[in-house]
């Protein structure tokens, strides 16, 4: 154990060296919130690290994989507007219209108009792209059980209610134009 702590359920990680390190150096601070943010910052790069080498085993990447995911879970015809596609990536629309672009060249999507309004474009999901999610949502499903096999299923539950919690006061704290600056450079 570091720093000649007694025994704990779960071993030590590199966050609990640095939040050790800030006690020592700064105890009139309580860095607890490291704990939190210092894990979460850790976690994400792993999980798309191993879920980039299973999407690119189909031909995918997370990117093409979130797009394609999002026409899928929204049931037949598999059709949504860059706008809805934004709302439910939390991505800008100028991201999602740049995946687009590379599906639609790869024949995973296309994009349609529909009814009257001849200004409104939809992207859907071609024939192929219907069955490219789901070869690969099943495969996708297994890698994150298997990410979260430390955990129960109550453990897992609670955890991912902690997390939409803290997903609404972490909001309220940034602001709107970080968020699309910090977007934008992700998909560079």
């Amino acid at each position: 154990m570091a720093r000649g702590r007694g025994k704990r359920d779960t071993p030590e990680d590199e966050v609990d060296l640095i939040i050790a390190e800030w006690r020592d150096e700064r105890p009139d601070v309580d860095a607890a919130s490291i704990g939190v943010f210092g894990r979460v910052s850790r976690l994400l790069p792993l999980q798309r690290a191993a879920a980039a080498h299973l999407h690119r085993e189909h031909g995918l990447s997370v990117a093409a994989f979130d797009v394609l995911a999002s026409l899928r879970r929204s049931g037949s015809p598999f059709r949504k507007t860059v706008g809805e596609l934004a709302a439910s990536s939390l991505l800008t629309s100028s991201a999602v219209t740049l995946r687009l672009d590379n599906l639609e060249r790869d024949g995973l999507v296309r994009r349609v108009r529909t009814g009257g309004d001849r200004r409104q474009v939809f992207a859907e999901l071609t024939e192929d792209g219907l069955r490219r999610i789901d070869a690969i949502f099943d495969e996708h499903i297994a890698l994150e059980r298997r990410l979260l096999r430390q955990l129960d299923p109550t453990e897992q539950a609670e955890l991912s209610r902690l997390l939409r919690k803290l997903s609404f006061s972490v909001r309220d704290e940034a602001p709107d134009d970080d968020l699309e600056r910090e977007d934008d450079r992700r998909i560079r």
